[in-house]
């Protein structure tokens, strides 16, 4: 059986939960927006469930980082920063642009899971169906950006 080469697979969990915490931070800003600046109380209550799996996701990749002794990035206060103001400044563009900064993200993270899925050997079962499902969960929320008015052709600000 082949086993998964123990320098990619911290390298995959650390940067899974830097992405993902990462995740957290932008909802976080677009929330900070929604909740004091722009109104829209549908694209919030859409942007807290979709925050609520980015939580789970980092939790899990949390428990993984203290089970098997990883060092987290040293960036996440600049990432948490970095986060919250992508959030914030793409909700005060409106909702096309926060529902565009939520796809774009969603995107690559798409891309970025299928490629560890790719790699995962049998030995790393658990953390690969984990992945999987992270994977399936950001799709989702990919299809609700677009749904919500994001768009391939980036932001249009006629018509609303």
């Amino acid at each position: 059986m082949k086993k998964t080469n123990k320098n990619k697979l911290e390298e995959f969990i650390r940067v899974d939960h830097a992405g993902e915490r990462g995740a957290i931070k932008i909802y976080e800003g677009q929330l900070l927006a929604l909740n004091t600046i722009v109104k829209n109380d549908d694209l919030k209550e859409k942007i807290k469930q979709m925050q609520v799996h980015e939580k789970e996701h980092c939790d899990y990749f949390e428990k993984e980082i203290k089970k098997r002794n990883i060092k987290p990035t040293k960036f996440l206060p600049i990432w948490d920063l970095l986060g919250v103001g992508l959030g914030f400044g793409s909700t005060l563009m409106g909702k096309k642009a926060a529902m565009l900064c939520t796809a774009s993200v969603e995107e690559v993270i798409d891309q970025h899971y299928q490629n560890q899925i790719n790699q995962l050997e049998n030995d790393e079962k658990e953390l690969k169906n984990k992945i999987i499902k992270f994977r399936n969960d950001e799709l989702h929320h990919k299809d609700i950006a677009y749904e919500e008015g994001a768009t391939k052709k980036g932001i249009i600000f006629n018509n609303g």
